[in-house]
């Protein structure tokens, strides 16, 4: 075994040690989810949420004073309805669409392809911004408890970053494994929260509050603002389109169990969304930069002790981990995307581990692009998550109207009411996030989703053209055809010796093709050639300004024409150094080459490479 075998075997090994065994097809049934881990797969980004959603509220309303800070009860008692009714369009759509494709499919199938793009777009970019917004804030709570970190936020955002990425690469399984603890800890520990906060302030009083001075009112309270509070609020429904995309990967019966986890999700979120808003307003909790409000809650309601530290702890992990469920949704949808040949066909592949390893790649690549940009700044990211949100709550909730419209079943009337609801909230939602929050960075996204509609409608233009010219409808049998076989060589060794057998064993016609880039260096190549390969035409081109690639292409285009050439071969010697980086030392003529000549049609270009063993430097005599 070769060096350069040991370097590759050391790669696999170590690909291995990382992401695991491969896995075998028949395997794939051992990977579906039970309700329990599918919860913390599916469900730890709009559980995750309610961490940061009542602090998107407090920041607008302070705008106007502490004064307004009372709305919040009532505009989260809001959200928590919408919430309800969205869950409740969502469980039609498990029913009606158990394959999965969420927003996709049912706009798709029933507001027509653009719509389902449009869809399929926002929730791509959704799944995106979910990954920077969640590591993100989990990183703000990490920094919030150890100030020190601060000035570390996007190193440490890419480090989560890679490491999710990581662990959804191994599979769904064993990233389930990874996930659950930590969700269910995050749960508790808000719930507890909650419940001591609450016990504290009704028998013991509220106590001395642990917050920070109030700013000056920036403006007036206006219905204008409390609109634009309901929709940062709504932060709370991101992710709960996700079971309804991942129905496939849950346990038989899927469509039953996806639901029953669906309304565990929605009950739990609701729960802890409402009590953390609450001890909000108990408290007096202020907005400000620094700390977050559940860290300021947990101050006030624990102090600084062990209870404190684990609801930041537990906190950070959730929302790191909320990242999860784009890994579960943004493949799954790019894989069904690219089936429908909306998207390249490299992410339909299932990888080793039996997940979609080209989507997991993608997804972490934009996210940590995203996180350099904007600085690991979660209220940054914030303008840019909503509008592509509430437009696939939107599409899917009218698509859901339409269909109930269309195949008018048993109590299609109350679906129907359920789902425009959904819809006309929803778009509301969108529309004010859209308007208040453009100038900050919304227009971006207002921006790319029609552009990935663009994008994803060339891509399908292409394989349509592509199958077009493929199909063998009307396809005549080729004739014979004719060709002849060039050999570009700049020396003689070894490997132009293989190359030469290889050409004379496919073709009779063998030209080998020598650029003159010097007298002395062609004299001397016309020697050697004479001596090693007499039976082989040696063609010598000029080239008066050293160009390789210049005369080797025209000479191709001229004996082409010249012979009614159907086919020209242009077969490449290559060695193959023992290790990879050694390849920096050599030219890479061979590279530029079949760059040049790839797009050229009737002109195939083949290596023969010559594989050299360390330490084999006998070369014959010349």
């Amino acid at each position: 075994m070769g060096l350069l075998d040991k370097d590759i075997d050391m790669i696999v090994e170590l690909r291995k040690l990382l992401i695991g065994e491969p896995l075998a097809t028949t395997h794939i049934v051992h990977e579906k989810l039970s309700k329990t881990k599918a919860l913390a797969v599916f469900s730890s980004d709009p559980l995750s949420s309610v961490a940061y959603a009542t602090e998107e509220i407090l920041i607008v309303l302070v705008m106007a004073g502490t004064a307004a800070l009372h709305l919040s009860m009532p505009i989260a008692i809001g959200i928590a309805a919408l919430l309800t009714i969205v869950v409740t369009s969502y469980h039609q759509t498990i029913q009606a669409y158990p394959s999965g494709g969420g927003a996709y499919i049912v706009a798709k199938d029933n507001l027509g392809t653009i719509a389902g793009l449009t869809a399929g777009a926002a929730l791509l970019v959704d799944y995106v911004l979910t990954v920077s917004v969640s590591v993100a804030a989990g990183v703000a709570a990490i920094t919030s408890a150890v100030p020190s970190l601060i000035g570390y936020r996007v190193p440490l955002a890419i480090f989560f970053i890679a490491f999710v990425t990581l662990a959804n690469l191994r599979g769904v399984r064993e990233s389930s494994n990874i996930f659950a603890l930590p969700t269910y800890i995050f749960v508790v520990s808000i719930l507890l929260m909650t419940s001591v906060g609450w016990f504290k302030h009704l028998f013991y009083g509220p106590g001395p509050v642990l917050t920070v001075e109030a700013p000056a009112p920036a403006q007036g309270l206006t219905t204008f603002l409390v609109l634009r509070a309901f929709a940062s609020g709504c932060a709370a429904l991101t992710g709960v389109e996700a079971i309804s995309n991942g129905v496939p990967a849950f346990r038989p019966p899927e469509s039953r169990n996806a639901n029953i986890t669906l309304t565990w999700m929605a009950a739990i979120s609701v729960t802890m969304f409402i009590g953390i808003t609450s001890l909000a307003h108990l408290y007096g909790i202020i907005p400000h930069e620094g700390e977050t409000v559940v860290s300021q809650i947990a101050r006030n309601v624990f102090g600084g002790g062990l209870l404190y530290y684990l609801v930041q702890g537990a906190t950070a992990m959730i929302l790191i981990l909320a990242a999860n469920t784009s890994y579960q949704d943004f493949p799954r949808l790019a894989s069904i995307m690219a089936r429908d040949r909306f998207m390249p066909r490299q992410f339909a592949n299932l990888g080793d581990r039996l997940v979609f390893s080209n989507g997991i790649i993608l997804l972490a690549v934009f996210s940590c692009l995203l996180i350099v940009a904007f600085d690991g700044l979660t209220h940054a990211l914030i303008p840019l998550y909503a509008v592509g949100v509430f437009l696939s709550f939107t599409l899917s909730q009218s698509g859901m109207v339409v269909r109930s419209l269309r195949l008018r079943g048993e109590g299609w009337r109350r679906r129907a009411s359920i789902s425009a609801v959904g819809a006309l909230a929803s778009c509301t939602v969108m529309f004010v996030f859209a308007v208040v929050k453009f100038k900050d960075g919304a227009w971006i996204v207002v921006l790319l989703i029609p552009t990935l509609v663009l994008i994803l409608s060339a891509i399908h233009r292409h394989y349509k053209f592509l199958a077009s010219e493929l199909t063998l409808t009307g396809f005549e049998r080729p004739r014979q055809v004719r060709h002849i076989v060039l050999v570009p060589v700049a020396d003689v060794h070894r490997g132009v010796v293989n190359a030469l057998e290889y050409a004379k064993s496919i073709c009779a016609d063998v030209r080998a093709v020598y650029v003159d880039v010097g007298v002395e260096a062609t004299r001397r190549m016309r020697e050697l050639w004479k001596r090693w390969h007499p039976d082989v035409p040696l063609v010598v081109l000029e080239s008066p300004y050293r160009s390789i690639l210049e005369p080797l292409i025209d000479y191709i285009d001229e004996v082409k024409a010249e012979e009614k050439l159907d086919w020209v071969t242009v077969l490449l010697p290559e060695f193959v150094p023992p290790h990879w980086w050694q390849h920096l030392l050599h030219n890479q003529t061979a590279l530029l080459i079949k760059g040049a000549l790839l797009f050229k049609r009737g002109v195939i270009v083949t290596s023969v490479p010559y594989h050299i063993k360390s330490g084999d430097t006998n070369r014959p005599k010349q």
